[in-house]
């Protein structure tokens, strides 16, 4: 899976607005300071949250501010923001509710970006 995952990043880098997303300095430390596996927790809270089932606000539920939590940089850059990108970019049906597995993967995708980012 990690092949997978590393292909499709580097394809949504190319993009004009998906490789606009950078993590700033602040973020990285953040990340540093509070450790990866704080940072995957928070990426679990967030996309169960937020994009487990659709919401009315789809597409719009995720900030883009430059003083916001690296996880939602990393939803934009990886095309996992709301349920209409994932359905786009990562092929996962927007009607459904998400399982774990889907979960699993899409925490995957965020985490592997923010690696990318920071280390």
């Amino acid at each position: 899976m990690n092949d997978l995952i590393n292909s499709k990043l580097d394809s949504l880098e190319k993009s004009k607005f998906r490789g606009s997303f950078h993590l700033n300095n602040n973020m990285k430390q953040y990340v540093k300071d509070k450790g990866y596996p704080k940072i995957e927790q928070d990426a679990y809270d967030l996309i169960t949250k937020r994009l487990k089932v659709l919401l009315p606000n789809d597409g719009k539920q995720t900030p883009m501010r430059a003083n916001s939590h690296p996880v939602f940089i990393a939803e934009h850059a990886t095309g996992t923001c709301c349920r209409s990108c994932l359905e786009k970019i990562h092929h996962i049906k927007k009607a459904k509710i998400l399982n774990d597995q889907e979960i699993a993967y899409i925490v995957k995708v965020i985490m592997t970006w923010i690696h990318r980012e920071v280390d």
